[in-house]
């Protein structure tokens, strides 16, 4: 069997919201609640955290370690090659790539997305997060690391204009070019099938996500994704604490 690695790339330097990472919820730092929901997927081999080498990452270094997990520190604004070399460094033959800011992501749909993948000839697939998809917050990918090698390969070829946002932002040259690369989207069953928010952004994503810990959240134990859902069906105030917040254009 292949050996699957989540990568969560996590820095403390957000355009929007520095610091966000490391904020505390409910006696805990968000990533560390991250890493937390992780461990309890069974089909990730691996959980590796990759920041960067600047000193302002260090305290994503301090909370990786504290959580017992594996971090790895490359280039901040290279992020192809943070993630080709973290693959590299611990022999990852897949990579579930996850970004640092999404607190409440669901690692039984993880295992859902790892499974699909690895049941398939797909060299990509990612879930629906658009309309009538999950919430924004679960998101999550799976790619080979060959696939990842392929594109590095093939950025030899595009414009200094584009290059620079095609290494930033890692499956980007993926999905913008479905004629080199198989596409498929992992779709939601029709209880998690929300436009809810719960990534964290902007201030008023943080209230939110932080009301929710205050309400469901218990020391040693992860929220089940179901039991926000119902919350937030249940209370549409709470839900629209950040139904303004508009999701960043790559």
């Amino acid at each position: 069997m292949p050996e699957v690695a989540a990568i969560v790339q996590a820095r403390m330097g957000s355009s929007r919201l520095p610091g966000k990472i490391a904020t505390v919820i409910e006696g805990k730092a968000m990533l560390a609640h991250l890493i937390e929901r992780l461990k309890d997927a069974r089909l990730l081999d691996q959980l590796i955290i990759a920041t960067s080498t600047k000193q302002i990452d260090d305290p994503v270094a301090s909370i990786v370690a504290e959580e017992g997990v594996i971090s790895y520190r490359g280039s901040e604004r290279d992020v192809l090659s943070r993630y080709i070399e973290a693959g590299k460094e611990y022999g990852a033959d897949v990579i579930v790539r996850i970004t640092g800011d999404c607190p409440l992501i669901d690692p039984v749909t993880v295992d859902g997305l790892v499974s699909n993948y690895l049941d398939s000839d797909y060299d990509y697939m990612r879930l629906n997060v658009d309309e009538n998809g999950y919430p924004r917050g679960l998101d999550a990918e799976i790619f080979s690391y060959q696939t990842l090698l392929k594109v590095n390969k093939m950025l030899k070829n595009e414009s200094k204009a584009s290059l620079e946002q095609y290494r930033e932002h890692v499956t980007l040259y993926i999905y913008k070019h479905p004629d080199s690369f198989s596409v498929a989207f992992y779709n939601p069953p029709e209880n998690l099938q929300r436009n809810y928010r719960l990534c964290v952004d902007e201030v008023a994503d943080l209230q939110l996500i932080t009301k929710i810990y205050e309400k469901l959240y218990k020391e040693g134990e992860i929220i089940d994704i179901k039991n926000v859902i119902g919350l937030l069906d249940n209370n549409p105030d709470l839900a629209g604490i950040n139904s303004d917040v508009a999701q960043k254009k790559v």
